[in-house]
């Protein structure tokens, strides 16, 4: 009987030793994720037990005890490789070996687009967020406003723990910020221009939404720039579907021009209050080193390509101008026709 009943002792044991040392993960899939916010290791049991990390909840309890899990364990987000051994889950959690994610910046346009990004992206609520983006208060921190937030921001692909909070993220934004205008002589390039950095980055705005082809945005930052010394309005179309919150608009008609926001650069001479998105980089370095030129005028090629015309008199724009409106207004009527 003693033979025996040492026998199912060892059994047991080295059951056990395989389940904490052999034995591993059976979840589909190449990586698990899990979410702890303080809940408790029994719940915490109970959502590894759900997303098939774990089989055995009495040898996760026991473990993440004898090695003082709640303890050391911090609110975030960790990721769990197919085939970890419950002790290799249980010293990711000790040693709070928390996931990273990518936060992924692209084109965005208005406060409200970055919070839906960044709460998508993060540990947080879009409510938490905005709040945060409308408050002067909490962005006077970074040294910026509501309606300068968009400059912290530099598209790029940024890694950070997905528990990350707010602050922590403007602050990682405002460190890029300065190490982006650091290079390739970009504060000199801004400063022979008689342009702050901040005003680079609004320009740069509304002419990556004026084309998608960087030898126009050269000669078109130009013509802006030459709007700019020449104090004339620079009656940039971008900036009147900006004033009216409407980034649909395929056409700028001539009710849309009384638009009375500070944003329409039809009415009002010089830059806009801030930025209308997100500008890449490259159109950024595009606004620095564009060429010095006579344009005053630019409009779309009347063949819809894309491209446009640039030109130093009235006279010659009003021509191309002429007859890009008499193309558009035959498509529109072929359209309507069909």
């Amino acid at each position: 009987m003693k033979k025996i009943f040492f026998f199912t002792i060892l059994l047991l044991i080295c059951y056990e030793l395989y389940s904490v040392l052999i034995k591993t993960t059976h979840f589909e899939g190449e990586k698990a994720s899990i979410e702890y916010h303080q809940q408790g290791l029994d719940a915490l049991a109970d959502s590894l037990v759900a997303k098939k990390i774990i089989l055995d909840k009495p040898s996760f309890l026991v473990l993440a005890k004898l090695f003082q899990v709640e303890e050391k364990v911090k609110p975030g987000k960790f990721l769990i490789k197919k085939k970890t051994s419950l002790l290799n889950i249980i010293r990711m959690l000790r040693n709070n070996q928390q996931a990273t994610v990518k936060f992924i910046l692209n084109r965005v346009r208005t406060r409200a687009e970055l919070a839906k990004l960044v709460s998508s992206t993060f540990s947080m609520d879009s409510l938490e967020c905005i709040t945060y983006f409308n408050s002067n208060d909490s962005l006077a921190s970074w040294d910026t406003d509501t309606t300068q937030l968009l400059t912290l921001f530099i598209p790029n692909t940024y890694e950070m723990y997905w528990s990350t909070p707010l602050p922590k993220i403007l602050k990682k934004m405002k460190e890029e910020q300065k190490r982006f205008w650091s290079l390739n002589d970009r504060l000199l390039k801004a400063q022979q221009k008689g342009l702050t950095t901040n005003e680079v980055y609004t320009l740069a705005s509304i002419v990556d939404e004026e084309t998608n082809y960087d030898s126009d945005k050269l000669l078109i930052a130009s013509v802006y720039q030459n709007r700019l010394h020449k104090k004339m309005p620079l009656q940039a179309c971008p900036t009147i579907k900006y004033a009216m919150q409407d980034f649909t608009l395929t056409r700028i008609y001539e009710k849309y021009l009384i638009n009375p926001s500070p944003y329409n650069t039809y009415k009002h001479v010089g830059l806009p209050p801030g930025p209308i998105g997100t500008p890449s980089p490259k159109t950024i370095d595009i606004v620095l080193n564009a060429p010095t030129t006579n344009y005053i005028y630019f409009v779309a090629k009347a063949d819809f390509s894309g491209y446009h015309h640039f030109s130093s008199t009235f006279e010659e724009h009003n021509k191309f101008a002429k007859e890009y409106q008499h193309q558009l207004d035959e498509y529109q009527k072929n359209k309507e026709n069909k």
